[in-house]
């Protein structure tokens, strides 16, 4: 137990650290470019920091070990469980420690075209990836069909937000770094640099995120969780580290855009392109409550974002709400509600 622990603290600091150097390079990377805010954050980060989460269902189904049901279900929960993850707790956290530093009636200020298009986006396509899980097993090509539009969604979604960069920074949504690069305490500032920097901060998140699954995964054999529930409930917490950490840095600092389009660029990217990838290469299908459950609450707490931008109430306070669907969640698989 005590290794465990350990295991998750050093696996904690490594992903807090290497965030601070990702941010600051991502940062840089986007003034220098030129780009929005919307871009850097729903494209660049949410792609970035997605790595260990993409990393797992793939490692899970293709390069498991000899219990295939086990890696399908490991897989299957990572995928499905992403999702549901950044739209309940990584939402609710960023809540939680905007609340504490801007205080809890601070209104947030994304930006919101980039916002909406990442919401829309999510919802259109997470719903046709869960929708074509409840169709017979036998119904290949229309699982291929389907991944083939997730595949073409998401990529005319990139189309349409590096379209609105340019006007965006006329508009004063430019990507601004707040702090020199990191790097250039050593080298002279370049891009080459700031590369480096920001490959070696995603290497060290991946890294980071796997010793946390790596501790998450001896906890719940300790406590004995089966794989379905670790897949959906515990790898997430860690994979999705980045992103929460990410968040939550640029929330306190006002990056609301930066911030939001993390998280939601992140979903979108989890909520299509993954699940196709999943359908190539996995049975798709979905025959458990626990999974059910945490679709529907995915798209709960993302429908929950899209009702408090429309309503203007896109507080610490109301955004609260979106740990609430987590809270629900975590009282059905202690309950057993799913069996």
């Amino acid at each position: 137990m005590i290794e465990a622990i350990l295991s998750l603290l050093f696996a904690l600091v490594i992903v807090f650290l290497a965030a601070q150097v990702f941010t600051n390079a991502l940062e840089w990377l986007g003034e220098k470019m030129g780009v929005s805010e919307g871009v850097t954050g729903s494209v660049f980060a949410a792609v970035g920091t997605a790595m260990p989460e993409t990393i797992v269902p793939m490692v899970a189904v293709l390069a498991g070990g000899a219990a295939v049901e086990v890696n399908h279900a490991v897989g299957l929960g990572a995928i499905l469980g992403a999702p549901f993850m950044l739209g309940t707790l990584s939402l609710g956290l960023m809540a939680y420690f905007a609340g504490r530093k801007r205080g809890w009636t601070d209104t947030f200020k994304p930006e919101t075209t980039g916002l909406h298009r990442d919401i829309c986006v999510f919802m259109t396509g997470f719903s046709l990836a869960v929708g074509v899980a409840f169709l017979p097993e036998s119904w290949h090509n229309i699982r291929i069909f389907a991944a083939l539009m997730l595949f073409m969604i998401y990529f005319l979604y990139l189309m349409a937000t590096i379209r609105a960069s340019q006007q965006l920074v006329s508009e004063g949504h430019g990507t601004e770094a707040d702090e020199d690069l990191y790097g250039a305490k050593i080298f002279t500032p370049s891009r080459m640099v700031a590369s480096l920097q920001l490959l070696l901060a995603i290497a060290a998140l991946i890294w980071g995120a796997r010793l946390f699954v790596a501790g998450a995964e001896l906890m719940s054999e300790l406590i004995g969780v089966g794989a379905l529930v670790v897949s959906l409930l515990i790898v997430p917490v860690a994979t999705e580290l980045p992103e929460k950490v990410n968040s939550i840095l640029w929330i306190r600092r006002k990056r609301d855009t930066l911030a939001f389009g993390n998280i939601t660029g992140a979903m979108v990217f989890q909520g299509t392109v993954i699940p196709a990838i999943g359908m190539l290469i996995m049975p798709w299908h979905i025959d458990s409550a626990y999974a059910i459950a945490a679709v529907m609450l995915a798209l709960s707490g993302i429908a929950w974002l899209w009702f408090l931008m429309q309503s203007e109430r896109l507080t610490p306070a109301w955004l609260m709400g979106n740990a609430v669907f987590y809270a629900v969640f975590l009282v059905y698989v202690v309950t057993g509600g799913g069996h």
